[in-house]
């Protein structure tokens, strides 16, 4: 699944081209990527049409493109995207030939003119796009990351209602580090059910937590309350350092089911120690990395470098 890193691979991606574009037309292929959109196909395109994108904006892993409505509503919109498992946004030449799997086309002319088209492809449908309105943030700060483009705008400090539930996430500029250290202390649950649980930070998934556990020699199921402070806070600069590099080199990609918006594989698979190394040798320790069945999915530990601590 698309963690921060590949999220905002993304977003950064689109910024370029869908900054003050306007929505030309919009071609729904499957309804079922609209689930998310309350008022349907109908409502999603005759909001759309005609309105502009006035930047791209990320908080963990929801993605958003404020609206100024061609009716000049002052009422103030986003659209939303969401890349669940396995959903892609591409941005492709008027005319191309049409992306497997699209669901959804908008077709834009940018802010110099130009003609594109932003295909949202989605080959589990667990990903989506919607129409949400935008709210004020509790704290009074910027909804999300918009490397700047939100800065002095009306909807710089406002984020869609979907989205308003998840904490910042550590790439945040305006991350709370104490509140997370706060929330570690009231936690329980192990380490890395806290790390994954959006109420407490945002956009760390399976992929990053094993490997941020892996640099703080963290077992995933150490209770989140019985980490020194000093821990805690080693693993939220391993956290942020990892997300970081990440971003750097376009995010992971094991499969065809996450790409960068022009279809590109993202890098950082390569720098993985724990993640997916099942059987292969600790880079510390040299013991073999082991996979346990966890929620579901896997989490990806050295037994040797890594002990639960009772």
């Amino acid at each position: 699944m698309p963690e921060l890193p590949e999220v905002e691979t993304v977003r950064a991606g689109l910024a370029p081209a869908v900054t003050n574009a306007i929505v030309e037309a919009v071609d729904i292929f499957d309804a079922r990527s609209l689930k998310r959109h309350h008022g349907g196909p109908k409502d999603f395109k005759q909001i759309l049409v005609g309105s502009k994108i006035l930047g791209s904006v990320r908080r963990g892993k929801f993605l958003w493109f404020p609206l100024h409505l061609a009716d000049k509503s002052t009422f103030p919109l986003a659209l939303v995207g969401h890349l669940g498992m396995s959903g892609q946004m591409l941005l492709r030449k008027a005319g191309e030939p049409e992306d497997k799997l699209t669901r959804v086309t908008l077709h834009l002319k940018t802010a110099k003119g130009k003609s594109v088209e932003l295909r949202f492809i989605d080959q589990r449908i667990f990903g989506s796009l919607a129409i949400d309105e935008l709210t004020e943030t509790p704290d009074g700060k910027p909804g999300g990351y918009s490397a700047g483009i939100g800065k002095g705008k009306a909807w710089q400090n406002l984020i869609p209602i979907q989205a308003a539930h998840i904490q910042r996430d550590p790439l945040d500029e305006d991350f709370d580090e104490d509140l997370v250290l706060e929330k570690f202390k009231k936690k329980n649950s192990g380490i890395k059910r806290v790390l994954l649980d959006q109420q407490t930070l945002s956009g760390i998934g399976n992929i990053y937590a094993d490997e941020a556990l892996w640099r703080s020699k963290l077992h995933y199921d150490q209770p989140a309350l019985t980490l020194s402070k000093a821990k805690a806070k080693e693993l939220l600069v391993h956290v942020k350092e990892i997300l970081s590099k990440a971003v750097e080199v376009g995010g992971t990609s094991f499969d065809e089911q996450y790409k960068n918006v022009n279809g590109e594989s993202g890098y950082f698979a390569v720098s993985l120690n724990a993640y997916g190394m099942t059987g292969e040798p600790c880079q510390r320790c040299g013991r073999q990395i082991k996979r346990d069945s966890w929620m579901n999915r896997g989490s990806h530990f050295c037994p040797n470098c890594q002990k639960l601590k009772v």
